[in-house]
């Protein structure tokens, strides 16, 4: 089987885009909504194991239907931002949802208000469910009345959920032109980021000066766009929901004590100088004219040329990397592929960079790339089959349990890149591009580290200038302040990436998402590290975390591993691992 650059199928989920399936489709999930609905006057504090049990089951399926047909919309959309079909289909599942969520959510309510005896009662029968339960309980005292939430429920996908739309809309739409061979193209925005990792300064120069040229050109509306659903975020979960900050709503939707998340970029902030060293190495060895590396050039490759891999030889290379650490994961990685879930065209429209998309348990996720056949792709390719392993990995688990929280989702992503990384390096026997290879896997280091958890602290900051009632200029010049202080006296910065904080989706779609990158890489480094000390041994433990998926809370899987996610050492390990990296580098 040779693998070409394709289209993703979505027939697992739905079986055409035609009318007649859709809408079977949404009387399926209509009624089992209705189903959930007939339950409610059997709801009270002395309902039956059996009972309670026969409920969960029909949440379940409800779920599961629920799931099915907005993963249909969603990747749909995702595919082509433009299909007006796919927008308008968007939209009616979306409003649906709400409506569905509305309609039941009175179990929640219900269930978070019970007494605690007869809620232990009841999770100590309901098996896979008992996390899932139990961490429902947790947002007992954000809870707000039945007819409040059914307002929230609306509002958001009329509000923030339909302005993020837009935002998709408008930035997957746009263009870039970049003179290349002499011959000026018009690029999407992967394809003209190809181009921030040239080996040629002036072209990085000018893929940048073009990216945010063009962000620029759009930088007061998207801002605006920004503040609005940071107004809307602080509203809710601040004003009415009484979290202490935005950011603690995160932290307990991803399970994570406040002071964790708070030691975490602590630490960060305090290993700025770690990347700052690197950046001032990486400017001597690029030989740049300045002496001084510039933002532009960041990414830059050490070697000459940047080698590049044909997608099939890409795909080969990364199920050999996870066969060769465990067949049964190679076995997983390969059936997403050939179960036709992965989208790696590059076309005008389809969303940008990368994701993968898991619907269902026992279903393959959906992967979708951009690939341009460089380094960087191979490396995206492993990262999201990472998180699709992850996925099938849980999937004994109800579908209700089987998704990991965020950042517990880039453990088996960021593992997966390291064998990649290390598989290339065994391969490779040129000096020059085992350098830049490891020099590749500094850099991601850095953008899943440094400049995320320094986005986690922007995000903190940018809360409450939107707050205060900054300008969008007055928002843009604080940013550029803070890329100052995270790279200090090592890297030069133009003034265009003041910019760069209005081009980050996940800024627009998922508040503080970021860290969850962060946490990852330094868990995961940990992990490689037990598992250079451990070899065999090391394997079974690794699947077994990943096989919790969202069954139970990331503390406790990981202090089954033996490891505190409380403790500043464990983090400043990771970073003592990165000063390894570069110590490495430095005697090649």
């Amino acid at each position: 089987m040779t693998y070409t650059v394709s289209r993703w199928k979505l027939d697992a989920l739905i079986p055409s885009a035609d009318m007649a399936d859709v809408e079977g489709a949404i009387k399926t999930f209509v009624r089992r909504v209705k189903k959930i609905e007939g339950w409610r006057k059997k709801l009270k504090a002395s309902i039956t194991v059996k009972d309670f049990s026969a409920l969960l089951k029909d949440y379940e399926a409800m779920q599961a239907d629920g799931m099915k047909l907005y993963s249909f919309a969603a990747l749909r959309f995702n595919a082509d931002t433009q299909d007006q079909q796919a927008l308008a289909l968007m939209g009616q599942v979306e409003q649906l949802i709400a409506e569905s969520q509305n309609r039941t959510l009175f179990f929640s309510l219900w269930w978070k208000a019970l007494d605690d005896k007869n809620a232990a009662r009841l999770m100590k029968q309901s098996g896979d469910l008992r996390y899932w339960l139990e961490s429902m309980r947790l947002f007992k005292p954000h809870t707000l009345s039945e007819a409040e939430e059914k307002v929230i429920n609306i509002k958001n996908v009329n509000g923030p959920g339909a302005i993020q739309t837009l935002y998709e809309m408008i930035t997957n739409k746009l263009t870039y032109t970049l003179e290349v061979n002499g011959e000026k193209k018009s690029l999407t925005r992967d394809s003209l980021m190809v181009h921030a990792r040239s080996s040629d300064p002036a072209m990085r120069e000018a893929a940048y000066r073009e990216l945010y040229r063009v962000y620029g050109e759009h930088g007061p509306l998207l801002a605006q766009v920004y503040a609005s659903l940071m107004r809307d975020w602080r509203s809710e979960n601040v004003t009415l929901r009484k979290f202490k900050t935005p950011i603690a709503a995160r932290n307990l939707i991803n399970d994570i004590p406040n002071p964790v998340v708070e030691t975490l970029l602590k630490v960060i902030a305090a290993n700025a100088g770690v990347f700052q060293r690197y950046f001032k190495l990486k400017a001597k060895w690029l030989g740049l004219p300045s002496g001084k590396l510039r933002r532009y050039d960041i990414y830059a490759p050490l070697a000459g040329s940047e080698k590049e891999y044909d997608y099939d030889a890409a795909v080969r290379m990364v199920l050999d990397t996870f066969t060769e650490f465990s067949p049964r994961v190679g076995e997983l990685a390969k059936k997403v592929f050939d179960d036709g879930h992965v989208d790696s065209e590059v076309r005008p429209g389809k969303r940008t960079g990368a994701f993968c998309w898991s619907a269902l348990p026992m279903v393959s996720p959906w992967v979708l790339l951009n690939y341009n056949g460089k380094a960087n792709d191979v490396a995206t390719t492993a990262h999201e089959m990472g998180h699709a392993i992850h996925a099938l990995l849980a999937a004994d688990h109800s579908p209700l349990t089987f998704q990991s929280s965020l950042p517990m989702a880039e453990t088996a992503s960021v593992f997966s890149e390291i064998l990649l990384t290390e598989k290339l390096l065994a391969q490779e026997t040129d000096v020059a591009v085992k350098r830049d290879l490891l020099a590749g896997a500094i850099d991601d280091a850095y953008a899943t580290v440094g400049r995320q958890g320094f986005f986690a602290m922007w995000e903190k900051e940018a809360h409450e200038l939107v707050k205060q009632g900054k300008t969008a200029d007055e928002i843009a010049a604080r940013y550029l302040e803070t890329l100052h202080v995270q790279f200090g006296d090592a890297v030069e910065i133009a003034d265009e990436f003041k910019w760069e904080w209005v081009s980050i989706p996940h800024f627009y779609g998922t508040p503080f998402y970021v860290y969850a990158y962060s946490f990852g890489q330094l868990l995961v480094l940990s992990l490689y590290q037990m598992f250079k000390r451990e070899g065999e041994s090391f394997k079974p433990k690794y699947l077994k975390i990943l096989s919790y998926g969202g069954s139970e809370a990331p503390a406790r899987i990981l202090k089954e591993a033996g490891i505190n996610i409380a403790s500043a050492k464990f983090w400043q390990g990771g970073f003592d691992v990165i000063s390894g990296m570069i110590d490495e580098l430095e005697r090649m």
